[in-house]
């Protein structure tokens, strides 16, 4: 018993030091997300159901999509124009940037895992200022306020969208540490615009492990900028 608790304890700052969105708030409605570590415990949520709190530590694991997660019984109204803000229990890292990404889904949700070039930004924040080592990120942003709010583009045609949240922790030098969790929501409106093929992109893989945004050490000398890895935002405009 005194080995058990002795374990407990020194696996107790890991677990506290990682997170993930647990509801979203849209339109004035909070929907919960998922909370536990057993599918068959959980309540229905608009989230696919995650196995648990750690993180993807290459860009290639298939786990780095939904965190492995599987596909939700419900989904959320969202208008085109709408904001949707992820809400997280815990968060502990300063240092990385936040992304937003969407997929259109090709039919109902039941079938959509995310699957092929699809995915596209539509938020991040990466750094600002010159000073790697210090909370100028996005990610301390939600260390502060547990919070992420990003608009759907005002143009965006309607459809089934998966909607994903994206942690990328850079406190460990070149050892990078994924947190990403997917919704499902189903937007309205009446505008017709999809992204161009050069802001898609397939998750996994939607960078190279090497890409300067991704292995990185933000204590070195000489880092005075950062570009976060899979491309640009779409802002939903067409040219």
């Amino acid at each position: 018993m005194r080995f058990d608790a002795l374990a407990a304890l020194a696996l107790a700052p890991l677990v506290a030091g990682h997170g993930a969105v647990t509801s979203y708030i849209i339109g004035g409605t909070t929907y919960p997300g998922y909370e536990g570590f057993s599918p068959a415990s959980s309540p229905k949520t608009i989230q696919f159901q995650w196995p648990d709190y750690n993180p993807t530590m290459t860009v290639g694991d298939p786990k780095i999509r939904c965190n492995g997660g599987t596909s939700a019984d419900l989904s959320a109204p969202v208008t085109a124009g709408q904001n949707v803000t992820a809400v997280w229990k815990q968060w502990t890292h300063a240092q990385g940037p936040v992304m937003v990404w969407l997929f259109k889904c090709p039919g109902d949700f039941g079938s959509c895992k995310g699957d092929g070039q699809g995915w596209f930004k539509i938020d991040q924040m990466g750094m600002w200022g010159n000073n790697p080592n210090s909370e100028n990120w996005g990610t301390a942003i939600v260390l502060k306020t547990l919070k992420w709010s990003s608009m759907i583009p005002t143009n965006l045609a309607p459809g089934n969208y998966l909607i994903r949240h994206e942690l990328l922790a850079l406190h460990q030098a070149n050892t990078p540490q994924f947190y990403a969790e997917c919704a499902q929501i189903v937007v309205s409106g009446s505008g017709t615009a999809a992204p161009p093929s050069d802001k898609l992109f397939s998750i996994p893989t939607y960078a190279p492990q090497t890409d300067p945004g991704i292995t990185v050490d933000i204590y070195q000398g000489g880092l005075t900028s950062y570009t976060p890895p899979g491309g640009d935002v779409w802002s939903g405009f067409q040219f």
